[in-house]
């Protein structure tokens, strides 16, 4: 079984709470023990969905200090609005590979801004579209849905591409996290995590589970 170099952590993805009190939200994710957050930022254009914007991380991010804002960008164009997710308070910045912007420039200033940098792959996009640029990241999520909403069905065949990952990783000793997201559950995050996975993205199912701490511990393992 693979052994990732890093702790195995859960970060539940706040799309997945309710929206009308999303600080309610934020204090299940730090009940439950976790010391991520996962925060999915959609433009309507990139993914056929839209969620919120930089105001909402910003009011948020005073409410826990704590916790590690891991923030997820679906958009067409990162490389424009990175910068005010920084200001609002994301420790980690993550950016697709498929659109047409500037990836390794907009990676290298997230990370001289200060902050974690991630790269992400949708599912029908392959392991070797990432080569270029993981010796310059910190985290690199393979999704395991096709991004825009939340409940979708696990996609079996992106534990190939974990794999694959993983192997890269410790074939040219590189110290970048994998990250999965997408009907991540009890199910499904093992799975993930025998492939290589250490960094646990799970939404609908963390926010309708009756133990949240129950929940982080049967991902991660830890006591």
């Amino acid at each position: 079984m693979p052994v990732s170099p890093h702790p195995l952590v859960c970060a539940p993805s706040i799309l997945g709470g309710h929206h009308d009190n999303l600080a309610g939200s934020l204090e299940r994710v730090r009940a439950s023990g976790t010391s991520w957050v996962h925060l999915d930022i959609m433009d309507g254009h990139f993914v056929p969905n839209l969620s919120f914007g930089p105001q909402t991380v910003a009011a948020l991010r005073p409410l826990d200090r704590d916790l590690f804002f891991d923030v997820h960008l679906m958009l067409t164009r990162p490389d424009h609005y990175w910068e005010a997710f920084a200001k609002a308070g994301a420790d980690e910045i993550i950016i697709h590979v498929e659109p047409f912007y500037p990836i390794r420039k907009t990676l290298d200033a997230i990370r001289e801004h200060g902050l974690r940098c991630g790269l992400a792959l949708n599912p029908g996009t392959p392991f070797a579209r990432a080569l270029p640029f993981l010796p310059h990241i910190d985290l690199l999520l393979c999704m395991t849905v096709q991004p825009g909403f939340g409940g979708q069905s696990f996609r079996e065949e992106v534990l190939g591409k974990i794999d694959e990952a993983h192997q890269h990783r410790l074939d040219h000793d590189l110290g970048y996290r994998i990250e999965v997201d997408g009907g991540i559950d009890r199910t499904t995050a093992p799975r993930c995590t025998a492939a290589g996975a250490d960094t646990l993205v799970a939404g609908t199912a963390f926010f309708h589970d009756p133990d949240p701490a129950a929940f982080r511990t049967a991902l991660t393992r830890e006591p």
